[in-house]
């Protein structure tokens, strides 16, 4: 399928349309409405704007760097005169005054929003099952799950409906839909792109960036939505130092998961990347610094909508969300200590090395339904499975991608980590590390 960086050559060289990109987007989703990806679909507005661009463009007048490119948003994040449900019934379902900051650089960009995609609700879930408008489902196995809370952003591009998506990662919910659905998944330093015009769940864990099909594309859309403007990215070094933290993370992994993580180290390593042990000896306390702060911060935003439209939430979603009425302020600040004591340890664990790396998911999409997960005696929550290895980076604010690396009918991830505030860098290295993690599509 074709990518962002690809398509905008493309369009430069006249070889192709906005319009002509928009209407394979909208054809596409017609094709793919089963997996259920979108929940506003906005096709005509998307081809009014493409002809504008493309009356632009004729006149040589370009936007930007995604000019004529059609791009969805998860709808937890406002775009003008469309409604911001966060896969909801709850929210009053009234159209956004003002693009979220994000999007408002999308659209100054010339990017073509083509719509705002389905979730798990309030993007409280890593499976995209409990929405009101219904599952999302996996591109490849529409009886798995796509991932989540961002699983329509991930189900929609691995699909080919529009070249990329904007989703947000609380726990891993742009790391985890990417990596079971084949893609690159961005998860920015914390704060380097504005999460205003987003509704939250968590403030003090909550970011947004892409989801895409190469590194290059994420970093286009990255570079296009930080507040600091657009960056160079550095070279990359020349013999890379990935640290593998062994403790906790590899302890639950299915087969496939170990199986992939094992090839793709040895094609890193015949590549010259130097693959050492470091250590986060405190990373299996990664829940106790988690959940208060999330149950704790969650429940303050939706306090009122709790008391008067509890009925409107999706069950289990509604439940999560009033347990954090048992959450006291004390244990709230004991996680956020606990939470910063880990950020250090991570920060240690980076000194030596470019970045860590470790798989981005425990396990491949779980069908649709799954409630546990076995592995050998142990049973553990399909939740908990699958923010496993990514809720850490969320908790430290450290940049963190996953890359495909497996060929499998059903893909997984492999997980680069970087030092907080060196996302660029992240990037350049992962972008010259895709040749040998990057499952061929």
């Amino acid at each position: 399928m074709q990518t962002l960086t690809d398509a905008a050559a493309a369009l430069r060289r006249r070889e192709t349309t906005a319009l002509a990109l928009t209407e394979a987007a909208i054809a596409r989703h017609e094709e793919t409405r089963a997996l259920n990806a979108f929940i506003t679909f906005d096709g005509d507005t998307a081809r009014e704007t493409a002809r504008a661009l493309d009356a632009d463009a004729a006149r040589g007048h370009w936007r930007g760097p995604l000019h004529g490119l059609p791009i969805s948003v998860k709808d937890l994040i406002d775009v003008r005169g469309l409604p911001t449900t966060a896969g909801s019934r709850v929210l009053p379902g009234t159209p956004a005054a003002d693009d979220a900051p994000c999007v408002r650089k999308l659209r100054d960009a010339g990017a073509v929003l083509i719509g705002k995609t389905n979730l798990h609700e309030f993007a409280f879930g890593t499976t995209s099952e409990d929405s009101a408008f219904g599952p999302v489902r996996h591109p490849r196995d529409r009886s798995r799950m796509a991932g989540g809370s961002s699983g329509g952003s991930a189900a929609a591009v691995a699909a080919g409906v529009g070249l990329g998506s904007v989703g947000t990662d609380t726990g891993g919910s742009i790391r985890i839909p990417a990596a079971v659905c084949g893609l690159v998944g961005l998860k920015p330093t914390y704060g380097e792109i504005s999460a205003t015009g987003v509704v939250p769940l968590s403030l003090s864990f909550d970011h947004v960036g892409p989801i895409t099909r190469t590194v290059a594309d994420a970093v286009l859309l990255w570079s296009v939505m930080r507040d600091a403007g657009a960056v160079d990215l550095p070279d990359a070094p020349r013999a890379p130092r990935l640290g593998v933290p062994r403790e906790y993370f590899f302890d639950l992994l299915q087969d496939e998961v170990r199986g992939a993580w094992a090839s793709a180290v040895r094609r890193l390593e015949h590549a010259g990347v130097d693959i050492v042990p470091v250590s986060i000896p405190n990373a299996a306390s990664t829940p106790d610094a988690y959940v208060p702060v999330v149950f704790y911060e969650s429940y303050a935003w939706h306090r009122d909508y709790l008391l008067h439209a509890r009925d409107r939430y999706t069950p289990a979603v509604g439940e999560r969300l009033a347990m954090g009425a048992n959450v006291t302020k004390d244990e709230y600040e004991r996680a956020r200590a606990i939470g910063a004591r880990l950020a250090d340890e991570v920060d240690a664990a980076l000194a030596g090395v470019d970045a860590l790396a470790l798989p981005t998911m425990a396990v491949i999409a779980p069908p649709l339904g799954t409630s546990e997960i076995a592995f050998g005696d142990t049973r553990v929550p399909v939740r908990s499975v699958m923010l496993r290895l990514t809720q850490l980076f969320d908790i430290s604010g450290h940049p963190a991608i996953t890359l495909p690396m497996s060929h499998d009918l059903l893909p997984t991830g492999l997980q680069l980590v970087g030092r907080r505030n060196e996302t660029a860098a992240l990037l350049a290295l992962a972008a010259a590390l895709e040749p040998q993690v990057l499952a061929r599509r």
